[in-house]
């Protein structure tokens, strides 16, 4: 059920922003919109989701209803201040969004529209699990407004997908990608390396069908070890072993070799994409700070400055809408040096890199040694940017540190 909430302060019971927020209308809007259900729980996974008997009274029929209150609530919260601006992308987020009935979806959509309008062109993205798309339901996302259809593949090799929990038939995947395709969508399918007994093979074996898929995007994280997972107490007990950093390096310039060659550039540590247009241009909305407002239980919102974060129980969000109060939890403004490394550490990340002239004195001087190091690169640099070599890549959280102590 994921994390704890971090210590914020209180929000009013309105939802409204700190006294003197001013909105920039030139900053793109976002919409983030978490369905917190799942039918099993992977044991690797510590996001904000919930199994038919960890919800406690919470009603999956009801959800958009609830949800969509909330849209509301911020419609007049953002309203009061300024003009509502258009949202340029919208993410369906979870747990499995695709659990709910394309018809709720669907109606969260028509909430959003209503309440803060769809610039031309908006991304509508909605994540999917495998064996819950089919023709009908792709036709009918693709319907509603959704334009891309983000496939949690995890990898292709059984043993793979059984130490990680995940439950779907890998034949499966080709199935949803080819309704999503038939349907019009944009498809991205999302892998996860250096499972419990993964080798190289097996996870060359996920990237040449993912790449045989003619996916879009592609992303592709490390595995990493959250406490309070079924596999960090596996680990813990020694029943499984702990990742391997080493063989974890060789799967992350594996994938950036095969993927790149068939014409998936990178343009996020762990993203890569045909061409710019196939980018997730919401989740570069994260990366480079612009505005957001998450929807749902556990839901995170950033706005003008300041961020925000929802109760996580999907019962208790349940319970304060109905009651007219804001979901939120808590919030904070964070002072000028968190955002600045804030700044570094999510803009570090991207293909176009780190402006120089946003680092610090010290940072700025760290930039020959990276560049000698082979982390960052040298004519990038020269023109003004921080950009990470694939080397640097590696090793991001070190650059991270010498550009910000």
């Amino acid at each position: 059920m994921g994390s704890a909430l971090p210590i914020g302060e209180a929000v009013p019971a309105d939802g409204s922003l700190p006294a003197g927020t001013e909105i920039d209308p030139g900053t793109d809007f976002g919409v983030y919109l978490h369905v917190p259900f799942c039918r099993v729980r992977c044991g690797y996974c510590d996001f904000n989701t919930y199994t038919s008997s960890e919800l406690r009274g919470a009603r999956q029929d009801e959800y958009a209803d609830t949800l969509l209150r909330e849209v509301a609530l911020a419609g007049g919260v953002l309203g009061g201040l300024a003009p509502l601006r258009p949202a340029s992308t919208v993410f369906f987020g979870g747990g499995t969004p695709t659990l709910l009935p394309p018809g709720d979806l669907a109606r969260m959509l028509d909430g959003v529209r209503d309440t803060f309008g769809l610039v031309p062109g908006a991304e509508i993205t909605v994540e999917a699990n495998p064996d819950t798309v089919t023709d009908a339901v792709a036709a009918e996302l693709a319907a509603s407004g959704v334009t891309r259809l983000s496939i949690g593949m995890q990898s292709a090799v059984p043993h793979v997908l059984a130490a990680l929990d995940r439950t779907h038939a890998p034949e499966n995947v080709a199935t949803a990608v080819a309704a999503a395709r038939t349907a019009g969508l944009d498809v991205s399918v999302d892998l996860i390396y250096g499972a419990p007994g993964e080798s190289l093979d097996d996870w060359r074996a996920s990237l040449e069908q993912a790449i045989a898929l003619d996916s879009d995007h592609v992303s592709a994280y490390a595995l990493i070890i959250e406490d309070g997972t079924k596999l960090a107490r596996q680990i813990r007990r020694g029943d499984v072993p702990a990742p391997d950093d080493d063989l974890q390096a060789d799967m992350y310039e594996l994938a950036d070799d095969l993927l790149g060659a068939a014409g998936l550039d990178w343009y996020e540590v762990s993203n890569w994409s045909r061409g710019e247009e196939h980018r997730s241009r919401h989740n570069l909305a994260y990366w480079t700070g612009t505005d957001w407002w998450g929807f749902g239980p556990g839901a995170h919102s950033h706005i003008a400055g300041t961020r925000f974060w929802n109760v996580k129980h999907p019962a208790a969000y349940a319970q304060r809408l109905a009651a007219g109060e804001t979901p939120a939890a808590a919030r904070e403004i964070p002072d000028a040096a968190a955002r600045a490394l804030e700044s570094v550490l999510l803009r570090t990340r991207i293909r176009e890199g780190l402006p120089v002239a946003e680092l610090l004195g010290e940072g700025r001087h760290a930039v020959a040694a990276l560049i000698a190091d082979g982390l960052v690169e040298g004519g990038a640099a020269v023109r003004g940017r921080i950009v990470l070599t694939r080397r640097g890549r590696l090793l991001a959280d070190a650059v991270v540190r010498a550009l910000t102590e």
